[in-house]
């Protein structure tokens, strides 16, 4: 049985876009249905959960061709759009442009009800493929956060908002005397460590990824330094909070923070360049603790002492 999905059915017969929506209605499907092709492509365009497309050869304002076009541009390989063209035409260069203008699949106008709803399987299964793909490609397996390549495309995209926004704050961490823990206690338990500390960070709902071994980040979207500081903070409290059980008796860590602010003509690089930095402060400066970066800091990493506003040490 195929999952509820959203689709969008464009056909100029009312008739055709009534009996197609009774359909996938019956099936409770969200449907939203229209005449005009371009007013279907702006809803599908502000509409993220729009996943099907079904639409007739000649909708009003626009060919269906050319609809399966633009709306094939809308897809990602993060939002799969699937799109099937109903025709009365079956003459085989009608269906080999439709297919080369981004169709998925084609069926008789209108469908028979049993044929729609395989298809609507199909498409679902082609659906599941892709997100699974899509995980697999994004996840890194240890942790369960975004991996380096995923992290870094998800934050140029928050860049991107931030610009306008004028507000995105960066706090990237590392586990103090990560190889001490491996040393002593074993890859096991610096691993349990690592996704102990995955579930922690993962709790805050911000954009996180696992950059390297046991460095991660953290994007806050919508957040000035203060906000961040004060977020890395609670993490640092909670994270020394920690216990793990391991066959030498418990295991409690700590992490090292630095955060910074976007700036104006600001780059996802140079933001992260700053907090690394930061980091790298509260790593030499006793470790357990948050350090932020000025608006001024040397990229070079001169003077890296420059860098604190405020650092909180172990209680």
């Amino acid at each position: 049985m195929v999952d509820v999905v959203h689709v969008v059915v464009v056909d100029p017969s009312r008739l055709v876009l009534k009996a197609v929506s009774r359909m996938l209605t019956q099936r409770d499907h969200r449907v939203h249905a229209f005449v005009d092709g371009r007013e279907a492509l702006e809803h599908i365009k502000l509409n993220q959960d729009a996943e099907v497309l079904i639409t007739s050869t000649e909708p009003v304002s626009i060919s269906g061709v050319e609809l399966c076009w633009e709306t094939r541009l809308l897809a990602s390989y993060r939002r799969p759009i699937h799109i099937i063209l109903m025709s009365s035409n079956d003459s085989e260069a009608h269906l080999i442009q439709a297919l080369d203008c981004g169709a998925d699949d084609c069926i008789g106008k209108p469908p028979a009800a049993q044929e729609l709803y395989a298809r609507l399987r199909g498409a679902e299964r082609l659906a599941s493929m892709q997100r699974e793909l899509t995980r697999l490609a994004e996840v890194d397996s240890l942790t369960g956060l975004l991996n380096r390549r995923a992290f870094f495309a998800r934050a140029q995209d928050i860049c991107a908002r931030s610009i306008a926004a004028g507000a995105m704050s960066a706090v990237m961490l590392d586990v103090d005397h990560f190889k001490r823990i491996n040393d002593d206690y074993g890859h096991d338990v610096g691993d349990e460590a690592l996704r102990a500390l995955a579930r922690t960070v993962a709790g805050t709902r911000a954009v996180v990824g696992r950059l390297g071994g046991e460095e991660l980040a953290i994007l806050l979207e919508g957040s000035d330094l203060a906000a961040a500081v004060e977020l890395a903070e609670r993490l640092r409290e909670n994270v020394a909070a920690l216990r793990l059980k391991t066959e030498k008796g418990p295991l409690s860590f700590t992490c090292s923070f630095g955060v910074s602010e976007w700036l104006q003509d600001d780059t996802i690089d140079r933001l992260l360049k700053r907090a690394d930095l930061a980091l790298y402060e509260a790593k030499h400066g006793g470790r357990n603790r948050v350090v932020a970066a000025e608006a001024g800091i040397p990229l070079d990493g001169a003077a890296a002492g420059s860098a604190v506003i405020r650092a909180f040490a172990r209680q």
